[in-house]
């Protein structure tokens, strides 16, 4: 899953690990993947599955609340 360096940045800051914000921004790629990047993201203490799967959920709860409810969503 490819995940935005922007949403890294905003985790380390939340987490209070302003020491390695900066040195993120210079060495994370514009886009990470979760696996390819794994080693990296551990590197700033951020474990890649939960990063994933807050991502899936975040992603996940927005659809649902995109959603109208009642109405089944369309099959494409």
């Amino acid at each position: 899953m490819k995940i935005d360096k922007s949403l890294i940045i905003s985790e380390l800051e939340k987490q209070g690990k302003n020491e390695h914000v900066q040195k993120a921004l210079q060495e994370l790629p514009d886009k990470i993947d979760h696996e390819e990047h794994a080693q990296m993201l551990e590197k700033f203490g951020i474990d890649p599955g939960k990063l994933v799967a807050k991502e899936v959920g975040n992603l996940t709860g927005v659809e649902a609340q995109a959603e109208p409810q009642g109405q089944p969503r369309e099959k494409t």
